[in-house]
Order: C-alpha cells, then sequence, then structure tokens
C-alpha cells in the first residue's frame, strides 16, 4: 500500500493507493508540503 500525506494551508489529508505507479502519478501534480510512503506489513508475502 502506497499513502501519501499533504500538508496545505493548515489542514493534513492522507491518501491510500495500491500501487506505486498510481500514487506516484497523483503526487507530482499535489500543491502543498507532500510524504510519498510505502506501506510494508509484517506478513506481506515478500518476507515469507
Amino acid at each position: 500500500m502506497w499513502v501519501i500525506t499533504v500538508f496545505l494551508k493548515g489542514n493534513i489529508k492522507i491518501f491510500e493507493f495500491d500501487t506505486e505507479k498510481e500514487a506516484k502519478e497523483l503526487f507530482k501534480n499535489m500543491k502543498g508540503t507532500k510524504i510519498l510512503s510505502e506501506v510494508v506489513y509484517f506478513n506481506d508475502p515478500c518476507f515469507v
């Protein structure tokens, strides 16, 4: 899961995405201070 956190005009908004591609497309067009994060759970298949 990919998450974009945006801080703009004193407000914080969080957006969730299933794919990195989807998140990066919207990330480059968003205004404000923004952070793109990947959320990894300990039980994801990549760790098994």
